[in-house]
């Protein structure tokens, strides 16, 4: 017969609370998306993008100097350094401005193999400026952007003007709508065929989803 163990006589410590065992310990705070972006231009566009900030987003802006083709290969170049923590969205942002039909669709196409996005303007990134203030569908001279500027502004238009951003900031909203109108009014798009066209504003959306 199998006997009754005796009450050790030791009482159960009460429980305060405490976890049996370790919880892990959680970090509520969100993860910032990674943008890399890598321009064409060293002044016009990287002072643009370089003005979006937010909590959710870490922007990483490279002004270049060379030609479409060569901004794609820095992106991949600059990409490749990241792995370890890789970049969440790669972008490169060009001109056509006089660069061959050819080598102009081959960057994009390039671009898009490589898991980039292309934001590029056809001819003039200061298309996307004109399209906070009118809509354009007529080709006009990639100098006449800056007259045009001009009168748009009301004072000299400047590449490097830090002020642009917040100049623009206001009537963003209007360039998003005539962006997308301009774009969508191309059936079948040939982007160095598309005159005046851009996709900057794919790019804009994007930050702006961060901020």
């Amino acid at each position: 017969m199998a006997r009754t163990p005796k009450p050790s006589g030791r009482k159960k410590l009460p429980d305060k609370g405490r976890p049996l065992r370790r919880r892990r310990r959680v970090d509520h705070r969100e993860k910032r998306r990674r943008f890399l972006i890598v321009c064409e231009g060293t002044r016009t566009e990287p002072n643009y993008f370089r003005r979006f900030r937010g909590s959710a987003i870490d922007v990483k802006v490279v002004g270049t100097g060379r030609a479409p083709l060569a901004v794609i290969e820095t992106a991949q170049r600059l990409s490749n350094q990241e792995k370890d923590i890789p970049y969440d969205e790669v972008w490169v942002v060009f001109d056509k401005n006089g660069v061959p039909a050819e080598q102009f669709n081959r960057a994009i196409r390039l671009a898009k193999q490589a898991g980039f996005h292309p934001a590029y303007s056809n001819q003039a990134f200061e298309l996307w400026y004109v399209l906070h203030f009118e809509y354009l569908n007529v080709a006009i001279p990639r100098r006449q952007y800056q007259k045009r500027l001009n009168d748009l502004l009301g004072r000299p238009y400047r590449k490097n003007d830090p002020s642009l951003y917040d100049v623009l900031l206001p009537k963003q909203e209007v360039a998003l709508r005539n962006a997308k109108r301009l774009l969508a009014s191309y059936p079948e798009h040939n982007p160095a065929q598309d005159d005046p066209c851009t996709t900057v504003h794919l790019l804009v959306e994007a930050l702006n989803r961060g901020t």
